[in-house]
């Protein structure tokens, strides 16, 4: 009996100080209209957009994100949802259309870059280095 109330004390206590567990087995659904799922990326995946695009991501991206794209950037461990692994099947699973979308927008954690990358060609090259992570 004296264990039980422990625990429950230990539980209600985490709960109390609004302890923050990162949800990463159960990511929240991000919807992307189909009007901005569907949008073809209109520059070519060369060397010199996946440059363009590793640029920006050094600038932009890689403190959260990590240097290869697995969440494990800097300040990952600053955010309350995680910053993913942008290699995994999921990820490289979406339409350029909708990692543009999520770029652009943001959510959460997750600024929205169109103000500070506001050349939507750069927002493409930068969805073509998102591309060079997979596995």
């Amino acid at each position: 009996m004296k264990v039980t109330a422990i625990i429950l004390v230990m539980i209600t206590g985490i709960a109390a100080t609004g302890f923050n567990f990162k949800t990463s087995d159960q990511p929240k659904p991000w919807p992307v209209p189909d009007a901005d799922k569907n949008k073809v990326n209109p520059i070519s995946s060369d060397a010199s957009s996946i440059a363009d695009g590793k640029a920006l991501w050094i600038t932009h991206c890689q403190s959260c994100h990590g240097k290869k794209g697995m969440g494990d950037g800097a300040k990952a461990a600053q955010l309350k949802t995680e910053a993913g692994d942008f290699s995994k099947v999921t990820t490289q699973a979406q339409t350029d259309g909708s990692l543009f979308y999520k770029i652009a927008k943001g959510r959460e954690d997750m600024p929205g870059f169109k103000k500070k990358i506001p050349e939507n060609d750069d927002i493409w090259s930068l969805v073509n280095f998102v591309r060079t992570f997979k596995k």
